[in-house]
């Protein structure tokens, strides 16, 4: 059988799987427009969304003005960190990489303290870009400790590259935040990872980031599996790995850097979710990536749905959710369906 057969029935195979999945992400993007701390009705929900019912109701307010922008944050947010994962696990063939361990959340959070102890900085609309900016220095700085050296940006330099700057930029910021009462409440409400609050300017500040990186993310599927064979074979067949790493770290930076500047760290979803992409689709990139592209936001709004409801009239912050129902999942993926192979 040749290998464009193949090609073709795994594509007859794993499409009308995508297809489910934008339907899935559908519905639950409706649910979390429709549901959330506050009880509105399934007629004033849609009355709000198609304008019928005038834009000073607390029902328009609610559902065009908070859940939609945030639904919609959760769905670019949510592939953006899913997609950053599925690279990163793939260039680093690290299985257990993410955006936490890489330095993007310790570059973002120390950014963030320094705007708000320095130039007084205060508000979330303010220090995203500053959150922006450390995430993709942290990255790119990563990026250029494991390069040093003859052998260039090897999986285990990255890694300790990653944990050295991880650790450095943590050490900045407790050593602000113990001495700053103002820095430590505005790093509270932001590291602990949300959607609340994040509305429409937000949202278009940080929606070129995640479009592009998206966009360019799925150009990677091919090199990605040439990295996955092995750095010997890649060059083997013709691969420039240098230019391959430097451009998935570029991309893992804009994904993660909008991701956590808009809403915090949020953990969880770009480590387990390119694991059940691989479980579904098998090894390969080009499929991973779609897969993590729509599994991730679904799994992101659920969280944030189960912490509207489950609170009420209050909520639980979407971070602390999928820390708690994370744990779990991350368990029993490496108890029982053993962890797959980046």
């Amino acid at each position: 059988m040749s290998s464009s057969t193949v090609r073709a029935r795994r594509a007859l195979a794993l499409g009308p799987g995508l297809a489910a999945l934008g339907a899935i992400l559908a519905l639950v993007a409706f649910a979390s427009i429709t549901l959330g701390s506050r009880d509105i009705g399934l007629s004033d929900v849609l009355r709000a969304l198609f304008g019928l019912d005038g834009d000073g109701s607390i029902e328009h307010t609610v559902t065009v003005d908070m859940r939609v922008p945030r639904t919609l944050l959760g769905i670019g947010v949510g592939a953006g960190l899913g997609v950053a994962g599925a690279v990163l696990q793939g260039v680093t063939r690290n299985p257990l990489a993410d955006t936490g361990i890489m330095g993007v959340n310790s570059g973002a959070a120390a950014f963030v303290v320094l705007a708000i102890t320095v130039l007084g900085v205060r508000g979330v609309g303010v220090y995203i870009w500053f959150a922006f900016a450390g995430a993709i220095l942290a990255t790119l700085l990563v990026y250029a400790i494991a390069s040093l050296g003859r052998e260039g940006a090897t999986p285990v330099k990255l890694a300790l590259a990653g944990a050295a700057v991880t650790a450095g930029m943590g050490s900045l910021t407790t050593g602000i935040v113990m001495t700053n009462v103002d820095a430590l409440n505005e790093l509270r409400f932001w590291q602990v990872g949300s959607l609340a609050g994040r509305y429409a300017p937000i949202l278009s500040g940080v929606a070129p980031f995640l479009i592009v990186g998206l966009v360019a993310s799925l150009a990677c599927g091919r090199a990605l599996n040439g990295l996955a064979l092995g750095e010997d074979t890649a060059r083997g067949l013709g691969q420039r790995v240098g230019l391959t790493r430097a451009a998935a770290f570029a991309i893992v930076a804009v994904l993660a850097g909008a991701a956590t500047a808009a809403c915090g760290p949020i953990v969880f979803v770009g480590l387990i979710v390119p694991h059940l992409a691989r479980f579904i689709c098998g090894p390969d990139y080009r499929w991973i990536l779609p897969y993590s592209m729509l599994l991730s936001p679904i799994v992101l709004l659920l969280a944030d749905i189960v912490g509207r409801v489950v609170a009420r009239p209050g909520e639980l912050q979407v971070g602390v959710v999928l820390g708690v129902l994370g744990a779990p999942v991350f368990i029993g993926i490496v108890r029982y369906g053993r962890l797959s192979e980046a």
